[in-house]
C-alpha cells in the first residue's frame, strides 16, 4: 500500500489538508508510520508541516513554551528543562527520542505517552489551531480532536517540586508498567500545600490521582503520614493489560512506587 504525502508550510493549510477521509497528521512519525507498517488501512494520506516554530523550545521567566514537532532528545538537552529530562529520556530509547515530538506524545495510547504524564502533572495548555486548551480536557476529548496540535505551554517548575518516575521490565528503554509525575509546593516546614499527581498507564491515557492528591494535602513527606494518599492512589483508575504486566498487577504495584517517588 502506497502512502500519499503533502507537505504544508501553514499549519491552517495542513490542517485543511487533515480533514480529508484517510488523513493523518506525520509528527516524528513513531506512532502513524508504525500503524501504517502495521497495516492500518484506515491511512492514506500523511499531512505534514515545515513550519520552523513548531520545532522551537521557549523559555522565557519561569513560562515554557515547547513547539509540537520538539522531540524528546532536544528536551532531554536542553539545559534549561533538567526538571524535565527524566521524564523525556523515559521515553524510548535514543533513536526513538530523536523522532518522537511533544505533539505525538500527547496521542500516544498507553503503555506509551510517558511525557503527557508529565505535562499533565504540571497543568500544560495545549495550543491548536482552534485555541488553547487545559492538557486534561485535551486528553480526554482527543480521539475526536482533528485540529493539529502547534504547542504545549507551563509553568517551568523548580527542580525540587517535580517528580517523575517510568517503572519498566526492559531497561533502559522497555515500555511502561505505569509512570507517576507529581508537581508538589511544600510549606518551609515541610507540608504539603499544593500536590498535582498524574498516573500512566492506569488508564487508556495519562489521568490525575485527585484522591491521593487531595489526601496529601497537609502532609508531611514521611511514610506515617503519606500512607492514606497511597491508599487513595487507586481510587477511579482502570489499569490496561498487555503483554508488559496485568492489570492487577499493575493497580497492585501504584502505591508502592507512589510511595517511593514522594518519599523520595
Amino acid at each position: 500500500m502506497s502512502l500519499a504525502l503533502q507537505t504544508f508550510s501553514s499549519v491552517k493549510d495542513a490542517n485543511a489538508a487533515l480533514q480529508a477521509a484517510g488523513a493523518r497528521y506525520l509528527g516524528g512519525g513513531t506512532l502513524v508510520i508504525r500503524a501504517a507498517n502495521e497495516g492500518d488501512v484506515s491511512i492514506s494520506s500523511l499531512i505534514r508541516v515545515n513550519d520552523p516554530g513548531l520545532l522551537q523550545i521557549a523559555v522565557s521567566g519561569a513560562k515554557v513554551r515547547l513547539g509540537a514537532s520538539v522531540t524528546m532528545a532536544a528536551i532531554a538537552r536542553h539545559p534549561e528543562l533538567a526538571a524535565l529530562a527524566p521524564a523525556a529520556r523515559a521515553v524510548g530509547g535514543p533513536a526513538i527520542r530523536n523522532m518522537a515530538t511533544v505533539g505525538g506524545n500527547l496521542f500516544a495510547p498507553a503503555p506509551y505517552g510517558d511525557f503527557a504524564v508529565a505535562l499533565l502533572a504540571l497543568d500544560a495548555t495545549v495550543d491548536t489551531e482552534d485555541g488553547e486548551l487545559a492538557v486534561e480536557t485535551f486528553l480526554a476529548g482527543r480521539d475526536t480532536s482533528r485540529a493539529i496540535v502547534t504547542a504545549a505551554t507551563f509553568s517551568l517548575p523548580k527542580a525540587e517540586s517535580f517528580r517523575f518516575l517510568k517503572v519498566s521490565r526492559v531497561k533502559p528503554k522497555g515500555v511502561s508498567v505505569l509512570s507517576i509525575a507529581a508537581l508538589l509546593e511544600l510549606a518551609p516546614d515541610g507540608t504539603v500545600t499544593s500536590a498535582r499527581i498524574a498516573l500512566g498507564c492506569m488508564a487508556d491515557r495519562p489521568m490525575r490521582a485527585l484522591a491521593a492528591e487531595k489526601a496529601l494535602l497537609g502532609c508531611k513527606l514521611t511514610p506515617q503520614e503519606i500512607a492514606p494518599a497511597l491508599a487513595a492512589a487507586s481510587e477511579g483508575i482502570a489499569p490496561i493489560t498487555d503483554p508488559i504486566a496485568s492489570a492487577w498487577y499493575r493497580a497492585e504495584v501504584l502505591p508502592v512506587h507512589l510511595g517511593r517517588l514522594l518519599s523520595n
